[in-house]
């Protein structure tokens, strides 16, 4: 069975650290060996609550697309996405792209619209794969990024995981000389 590369948007307002780590290791034992974007914080879109960490992750996957999206789905259930009365979110995985599908597959539309309209996923999609092309615009998310006019507010932070640092120190200081 051949393997397919899937990109995914991981969120999370609700400890933050916790929720994003327990999600990660979910997902490699899913899918296997993970490639990690960088993570930011931003302000929350669309929700009042408080500031998000986002970071966008790549693997390869036998699944089909609906079963990894009811098994991610299951991972978010168990973080506590669903649970009742819950303030804000523990964390959200959304399927960004599944190899170079276009369309709506039973009501999962691909690729995901929230790329080109959110900076929490296009800024770490362009990090993550700057030459890999939008199945829909036939641009690089480099080149989408670069010419992007998003008006979010959202920084890189450092973030460790597994032992290894997500963001790289040379994009921390390259902000921190912006401020």
């Amino acid at each position: 069975m051949s393997l397919t590369q899937v990109f995914l948007g991981l969120g999370s307002n609700i400890e933050r650290e916790a929720h994003l780590c327990a999600g990660l290791e979910a997902l490699t034992t899913l899918l296997g060996p993970l490639e990690c974007s960088p993570v930011f914080e931003s302000l929350p879109v669309g929700i009042n609550s408080g500031r998000f960490f986002n970071l966008v992750v790549s693997a390869h996957t036998d699944l089909p697309l609906a079963e990894l999206d009811r098994r991610l789905k299951c991972i978010e259930a168990d973080n506590g996405r669903y649970a009742p009365g819950r303030k804000g979110l523990p964390l959200d995985i959304d399927v960004l792209l599944y190899g170079q599908q276009v369309g709506n597959f039973d009501g999962l539309i691909l690729p995901r619209g929230e790329i080109l309209k959110n900076a929490f996923v296009l800024w770490p999609l362009a990090l993550h794969a700057p030459q890999l092309l939008h199945p829909g615009a036939q641009r690089s998310f480099a080149e989408l990024w670069q010419t992007a006019q998003i008006a979010q507010q959202l920084w890189p932070v450092a973030f460790v995981w597994r032992g290894q640092q997500l963001t790289p120190a040379s994009l921390l200081d390259a902000f921190k000389s912006v401020d």
